[in-house]
């Protein structure tokens, strides 16, 4: 019975626990990366944020990926709650694109997330699992320090202090928690600002990476496709910044690639040399 079917919440696609065969609501953007993370982990339907959709619609990219193995998928607004918290979007989150297997639920633009969550409970499950998909990290520039493109922040690794890291991930901190600004004190950072989104979510990693002196940047949504390390790094355009980013040289209009090999390499290297 669809009554059966739990809806659950969750910060993030990528820390995910005890979801197979429910509606998950998560706080992360709708790309195809966040898609094939839910559907890995086996929930029935899913329910992610828009981030402004963005560049080449990547935002919510993953809902059609999703309807390629018959799961019901939608996007709330990023206007409407809070990128990185999934209880905040099951709280207030208003609906803004579905595919079609979501609709076939009476899933509609304009109605509550919780609602959507309800209705998607009739669901059937995916017709399989998800296709593959290739999530990367790529060294995009030799350094000293190294720059590296990852698709998600859920790639940073141990090996990554120091380094610089241009990630395709929004630039909230997971259900407000500061100690989700980064898992490692990286040379500089560059998140996706995800649309800025409502109470400005969009962009808190920033202030809280400046308390650790960490030089981080968001480009405009609009430039760079979100869950996409390569896009941030060939087409970002930055569009906010934090005061170590600043004192470096960064300013709105600046590209990633300019920030990082004129300003934030030549700032580092000699001293690696010494």
């Amino acid at each position: 019975m669809p009554d059966a079917i739990p809806i659950a919440s969750a910060e993030s696609v990528t820390q995910l626990d005890d979801v197979a065969g429910k509606v998950l609501v998560a706080g992360s953007h709708g790309g195809v990366i966040a898609g094939w993370y839910g559907a890995q982990a086996g929930v029935r339907a899913l329910v992610l944020n828009d981030a402004g959709v963005g560049k080449d619609r990547a935002g919510i990219a993953g809902l059609a990926y999703l309807e390629a193995i018959g799961m019901a998928a939608a996007a709330v607004d990023c206007m409407s709650a809070r990128i990185g918290d999934g209880a905040d979007m099951l709280a207030r989150g208003v609906i803004s694109h579905a595919n079609v297997f979501a609709a076939l639920c009476g899933v509609v633009a304009g109605q509550s997330c919780r609602e959507a969550a309800d209705r998607m409970r009739a669901a059937s499950p995916p017709l399989s699992g998800p296709p593959p998909y290739a999530e990367g990290r790529w060294r995009v520039a030799d350094g000293p320090p190294q720059a590296w493109a990852l698709d998600s922040i859920g790639m940073i690794e141990v090996d990554d202090v120091g380094r610089i890291l241009v990630t395709g991930s929004h630039g909230a901190l997971h259900g407000g928690r500061r100690g989700s600004a980064l898992a490692v004190d990286a040379a500089a950072a560059v998140f996706n600002d995800a649309g800025v989104g409502v109470d400005r979510i969009g962009i808190t990693r920033l202030p809280v990476l400046d308390e650790r002196g960490i030089p981080a940047v968001a480009v405009d949504c609009m430039s760079a496709r979100i869950g996409d390390g390569r896009s941030c790094w060939d087409t970002g355009v930055i569009q906010h910044l934090n005061a170590p980013a600043a004192a470096l040289g960064a300013v709105r209009g600046m590209s990633v690639r300019e920030f990082m090999r004129e300003r934030v390499i030549p700032s580092i290297a000699p001293q690696k040399r010494s």
